[in-house]
């Protein structure tokens, strides 16, 4: 009994509706058996026996249609009705040997195989006869027809009606027998099935009964002690019997109990401890207070000196922007100069390259005036040679060779000149290349400064924003150091609330009742606060400005309170 309560709910639950649901399923299972043993009875009936039946009551049939139409046949004179009564006595042989067959693949016992055999010696005598009949018949050997009909013919048909008989009241019997042992198995199943259910029934209750027993009589008892916990009684004695969810919740509601007296009696205990604390966290506001005031007062001296610096920085700064300025055009100037510069560098160049195509030009000429010469004095000499003919020709080759000579002078001048004027020029162009090093030398120098200017005003501007970024932290300390003494004002209020809460705390607790021998007697220590001694007050530099309007609670955190103003606590 103790290992099913120690089970969990859920397992108990589960074992018994496990229990509930295998008795069901075991009485459905042996229901579904009786009812396939039943099916199997029926169908042995129905399909077995009521086929054995019929087809016995089919022979009957078969042979007394073969008797009447023997007897026809002795009748007749026709010989055509004659022959077509022959034609039905076949078919009825036919009817007679097929429903044999059917019956033979039904039989099962040896009692009815026996009584087939004698119906086959019955019928081994009466086919002869009836095949007899019929050929006299057609012979017209009526006498002899009619002598074996009533000899033979008749005896042999009523014994063989005889076991036909006896057959089909057998199948009767076996029918009948099958459908009494249905009845009988169906009944027996059924009580069964009733004492199983009334079982499960039984069973079912019990186990509800056992398991609702155990869950109901632990819930009531921890309901027993919560009702004791809301009422301030936390002295009983909680005892934990089982190892189950309702197990773990009366060892939950002991520990619960036990954290409870605990907690009670170091509430009680600490009751003192708070109120001489909290006078010593008045105390102390109090000096705090004090020199948050004196910080206030520094602090907006601290902002008035900033302010200061803070113009002279931007006027540097402004100043620095302008020299910045100022760099910036010089810098312009000399690499416009530059340019300048480069470009009558490139035009000294040119010149110096024109020159000296103008020297290779004059040397053309200086050649030509030299072959002009030589031709004159061939032509001086070849004229001389001609004699008197050759005079006129000789004084134009005399003028023609005067010319070349001052030509070629002329052109050794212009050389000359020229070659003078090369020099110059490429004297002109190594100066000019010079200044053009010197320009560049320049604009370099220039671009320096530039960027040192730069780099001063970029520095003075960042100078600029960190001392207002430290102005607007000054700024927002000296708003804090505000809120800091509002919040000090109000902690100062916060600790006579927390005394007289206190005082509420002890009236609250004295509602429990707590077993004395569980409650210890030592009571929590507690470090004593030492005041801080006021530090002088420093002399004011300068009138300090207007405070700002100190923002109502959205830096100061409220202190929440419990209870009502009297601090009456309603739970615990």
């Amino acid at each position: 009994m103790n290992s099913f309560i120690n089970l969990k709910i859920g397992t108990r639950l589960g074992a018994g509706f496990a229990t509930v649901l295998l008795l069901l399923a075991g009485i459905a299972g042996l229901g579904l058996s009786a009812m396939s043993n039943i099916q199997l009875r029926l169908d042995g009936i129905v399909n077995g026996n009521n086929v054995k039946v019929a087809s016995v009551n089919k022979m009957l049939d078969a042979v007394r249609d073969i008797a009447i139409l023997d007897g026809n046949l002795i009748l007749l004179t026709d010989t055509d009705a004659m022959r077509e009564e022959s034609k039905k006595v076949a078919a009825a042989r036919d009817r007679f040997t097929e429903n044999r067959a059917v019956l033979a693949k039904l039989l099962a016992t040896s009692d009815g195989k026996a009584l087939l055999a004698r119906i086959d010696e019955k019928v081994a005598v009466l086919v002869p006869l009836s095949a007899q009949l019929s050929e006299f018949a057609l012979q017209n050997r009526n006498d002899e027809a009619t002598a074996i009909f009533i000899s033979k013919f008749q005896p042999a048909t009523r014994a063989l009606l005889e076991e036909l008989d006896a057959m089909s009241q057998r199948q009767g019997k076996l029918s009948q027998e099958a459908e009494e042992e249905a009845h009988a198995g169906y009944v027996w199943s059924r009580n069964l099935m009733l004492a199983l259910g009334a079982l499960a029934v039984l069973l079912g209750a019990a186990i509800a009964w056992l398991i609702t027993r155990s869950i109901t009589r632990p819930i009531g008892e921890a309901v027993q002690v919560a009702e004791k916990v809301a009422a301030g009684d936390i002295s009983s004695r909680i005892e934990v019997q089982s190892k189950d969810e309702t197990g773990r919740l009366m060892l939950a509601l002991k520990e619960m109990n036990e954290s409870l007296v605990k907690i009670v009696s170091e509430v009680r205990t600490g009751t003192e401890t708070i109120a001489t604390a909290s006078n010593q966290i008045a105390s102390g506001n109090q000096d705090l207070s004090s020199r948050t005031e004196e910080q206030a007062s520094s602090l907006e001296q601290t902002a008035a000196s900033m302010e200061e610096l803070t113009s002279t920085v931007k006027q540097n700064a402004d100043n620095a922007r302008q020299a910045n300025q100022l760099a910036v055009s010089a810098s312009e100037v000399a690499v416009k100069g530059g340019s300048v510069v480069s470009q009558v560098v490139d035009t000294m160049g040119s010149i110096n390259t024109s020159s000296k195509k103008i020297v290779d030009i004059i040397g053309v000429i200086d050649g030509i005036a030299f072959q002009t010469n030589i031709l004159a004095l061939n032509a001086a000499v070849e004229a001389a040679r001609a004699g008197e003919q050759g005079r006129g020709f000789a004084v134009v080759a005399s003028e023609v060779r005067s010319l070349a000579q001052r030509s070629a002078a002329a052109a050794k001048e212009i050389k000359t000149l020229i070659g003078d004027s090369v020099e110059k020029v490429e004297e002109g162009s190594k100066q000019v290349a010079e200044a053009g090093r010197t320009m560049d030398e320049i604009v370099g120098s220039v671009k320096r400064v530039t960027d040192i200017m730069g780099e001063i005003t970029a520095a003075s501007q960042e100078q600029t924003s960190g001392i207002e970024q430290i102005n607007q932290a000054i700024t927002q300390m000296d708003q804090v150091t505000q809120q800091n003494a509002a919040l000090v004002e109000e902690a100062s209020a916060a600790a006579q609330s927390l005394q007289e809460q206190a005082s509420s705390l002890v009236r609250a607790v004295s509602v429990f009742k707590l077993d004395v021998n569980a409650v210890g007697t030592t009571r929590p220590s507690f470090t004593r606060i030492t005041p801080i001694p006021k530090p002088a007050k420093p002399a004011p530099k300068r009138p300090a400005k207007a405070l700002p309007t100190r923002r109502e609670s959205s830096g100061a955190p409220q202190l929440a309170m419990a209870g009502n103003a009297k601090g009456d606590w309603t739970e615990f």
